[in-house]
């Protein structure tokens, strides 16, 4: 018997709770029946760093699409709806909305993340994002490293793609490097901001998986940009930054810099140390040059202060041999007499 009032109890408590959450459903589609929407928040993640898009560019697109949700009734505007339209802007990586009880709605957008520009020999123009996905031009400028050159899609999404996201990566080469240039036989060359030269790192590490491509090209890039690293700390920061027009980092262990002077021959450098700045072959051949100034031999010539030996041979003893010889001559001469 008491097993049955218990069964009771709890049949009539979820008759209840159901009973409440009908209740206030019905309420509350009620109210939002009769609300419309007085107010709509836009918001755009990293707005101010990529500049695609604007709320202004939001509203326009759902206004063309009829989803806009001002001063359309709360309980017909759909949040699912306004996402996925906005999720086939190519400028928006994910698209979130929702509404309030206070009738706004509140939509939040993130926009994709170019990291590089790619400007092909072809003609072909258009952006690469973190995910190494083609994004059209926009009107917007921006300050990502352009790649020019004999660039197929392919090889923007499978190489260039993944050395600039990786130079993006790092604060000092985010900044410095502005241009990278693919010549014929798939050489890199970057063009930094700063310095009036061309740096060439020679050929990325090719590779069919995708993943180990990647590691390779970013351990490749991690090694050419520390050695150019050394380089400008402990070689151009004492010859200048604008000495040379050229600097091959293709070789292991050595960098072959060309000066801007026509008649200047190629400088071998060694690999800089941390600890003692980089010289160059050109730049000790000054050094080189200068011995001549010791190879003028004014000392060598100046050995006429050993020659002044004659001082040494004015000792020698011919002059005694002539003051016995004077000596001697009186003897035979008293013999005589």
């Amino acid at each position: 018997m008491r097993i049955g009032q218990r069964h009771i109890f709890i049949a009539l408590d979820v008759l209840l709770a159901i009973y409440l959450i009908f209740a206030i459903t019905s309420f509350n589609k009620h109210d939002d029946a009769e609300l419309t929407c007085k107010e709509v928040k836009i918001n755009i993640t990293d707005h101010h760093d990529m500049g695609f898009l604007s709320a202004q560019d939001i509203k326009v697109a759902l206004q063309r699409s009829r989803l806009y949700p001002e001063g359309q009734l709360i309980g017909s505007v759909d949040p699912r709806a306004i996402e996925d339209a906005l999720k086939k802007n190519p400028f928006v990586s994910d698209a979130q909305c929702y509404k309030t009880q206070n009738a706004t709605v509140h939509i939040s957008v993130t926009q994709r993340t170019p990291v590089v520009r790619v400007k092909s020999e072809n003609g072909e123009d258009y952006y690469i994002d973190n995910r190494d996905s083609i994004m059209p031009t926009s009107g917007y400028i921006s300050n990502l490293p352009i790649a020019t050159g004999n660039i197929t899609k392919w090889y923007a999404r499978n190489y260039v793609a993944p050395m600039c996201r990786h130079m993006s990566e790092n604060e000092l080469w985010s900044n410095q490097i502005e241009q990278v240039n693919v010549l014929p036989d798939k050489t890199i060359e970057l063009v930094p901001r700063v310095g009036d030269h061309v740096v060439n790192i020679g050929r990325l590490p090719e590779h069919n998986d995708n993943a180990r491509r990647e590691q390779g090209i970013f351990q490749f890039l991690d090694n050419k940009l520390t050695r150019l690293e050394k380089f400008y700390r402990y070689g151009l920061s004492q010859a200048g930054w604008n000495k040379y027009s050229y600097i091959n980092l293709e070789f292991d262990n050595q960098i072959i810099c060309k000066r801007h002077k026509k008649d200047g021959s190629p400088d071998i450098v060694s690999e800089p140390a941390e600890t003692q700045p980089a010289t160059s072959t050109a730049d000790k051949k000054p050094t080189a040059e200068k011995k001549p100034s010791a190879d003028k031999k004014p000392a060598a010539e100046k050995k006429p202060a050993a020659e002044k030996k004659p001082a040494a041979d004015k000792k020698k003893p011919e002059k005694k041999t002539d003051k016995k010889q004077a000596d001697k001559k009186p003897a035979p001469e008293k013999k005589k007499n």
